[in-house]
């Protein structure tokens, strides 16, 4: 059967790449387009767009990019007209994907799947109606979600498990490779997003609240695919007279974020699937997300928000396991002294690694891409 799968990011990217493999395990036919990234292009199929190409968050950033959205959406619509593929498979990316599904629904017949389900419990709740009318089958990967989109609205939707949760256990059943480790000193993670406008927001703050901690560990920075090394080169530069060692305080992790995570002992992570991942890795953390004008962001968070927390590992426990530090709370002060509870010897510590195994035992057995692709190809052939 021929696929088209829409991934707008590195997250996206790469859970949709392991839907791919799973998909080509249930269907030796398969036959993949899509917009995405390289993880995706690893697997095979055609690369259509890559998502760093309309990676835009934020009022403004949109804003200034919005012809090359529009051109992109446009292109992306004639070119599932042209294949004219048996589904199309969304992945997160709400903002694109709802008007593709829409358009799609309007002129065409080809079935639409949700994998990966816009957040609709945090925000945007309207958009239910979005899936209703548009998409034929939503794929769940947060526990919580199935009492929401089916207690509340009466919105089947099928929970296949956490894609993280296996892309971390395969990751951990590796064996570090061999050679020289990272520093001499415990690494700290340094989480700070995915997209520019995040990183330049988050890890100038980051550098300064880790800095007293620096003559004891190396401070390491989780580098994004899509970002070029210059833009974190600007930021260490412009922070290392805080730091005692200077800019020789700070690592570019260009290994990835899951070498990172597994080799450090505390990490700073902005909000997002990071978090998750983190937990899973078993790395206690303070979750920090600044905002400008953080105190009509803090306002509007309790006007706009539905939900009590904003991280994955909170949410999925239903209880504080880890800080959020957002908006008007991300200042400097309150995150180093979150940070200090959680390093080697802190008192918030072992709590918090507590917290992440009822975290673990509530996402499930890994499998997600598995049980997701069984499903999904059983559902197109209407067994």
């Amino acid at each position: 059967m021929r696929y088209y799968l829409i991934a707008g990011e590195a997250s996206g990217d790469l859970h949709a790449s392991h839907l791919m493999a799973a998909l080509k395990a249930e269907d030796a036919q398969a036959e993949f387009r899509y917009y995405g990234g390289d993880m995706m292009q690893a697997q095979g199929g055609t690369l259509v767009c890559h998502y760093r190409e309309l990676a835009y968050m934020g009022f403004i950033p949109v804003l200034l990019h919005l012809r090359t959205i529009l051109r992109g959406m446009r292109q992306c619509r004639q070119d599932i007209l042209q294949w004219q593929p048996d589904v199309v498979i969304l992945v997160d990316y709400p903002g694109f994907n709802l008007k593709i599904a829409r358009y799609l629904r309007e002129h065409t017949h080809i079935p639409i799947f949700y994998y990966i389900l816009p957040k609709l419990w945090a925000w945007k709740e309207y958009r239910i109606k979005n899936l209703r009318r548009d998409v034929d089958e939503l794929f769940s990967i947060l526990p919580f979600e199935v009492d929401f989109f089916e207690g509340r609205h009466h919105l089947p939707v099928h929970y296949v498990g956490n894609p993280s949760a296996d892309e971390v256990a395969a990751y951990r059943a590796q064996a570090l490779p061999a050679g020289e480790p990272y520093a001499q000193k415990p690494l700290l993670a340094l989480l700070p997003g995915s997209r520019i406008q995040e990183i330049r927001d988050n890890l100038s703050r980051m550098l300064q609240a880790a800095a007293p901690f620096s003559q004891d560990y190396q401070l390491a920075i989780a580098t994004a695919p899509s970002i070029t090394a210059g833009v974190y080169d600007e930021i260490i530069r412009q922070g290392a007279s805080l730091l005692p060692g200077g800019a020789s305080s700070v690592m570019l992790a260009r290994s990835g974020t899951y070498d990172l995570l597994s080799r450090s002992v505390a990490a700073l992570v902005t909000s997002g699937t990071a978090t998750l991942e983190t937990a899973l890795f078993h790395v206690p953390q303070v979750v920090c997300y600044y905002m400008k004008a953080g105190w009509l962001a803090s306002l509007g968070k309790k006007l706009i928000l539905k939900i009590p927390y904003i991280s994955l590992v909170n949410l999925v426990a239903g209880r504080e396991v880890v800080p959020e530090l957002v908006a008007d709370r991300m200042t400097v002060r309150n995150v180093r002294h979150h940070l200090s509870a959680i390093l080697p010897g802190g008192p918030a510590r072992a709590a918090q690694l507590e917290g992440y195994e009822e975290v673990a035992r509530r996402l499930g057995e890994p499998g997600a891409p598995q049980r997701a692709a069984r499903q999904m190809t059983r559902l197109l052939l209407g067994k």
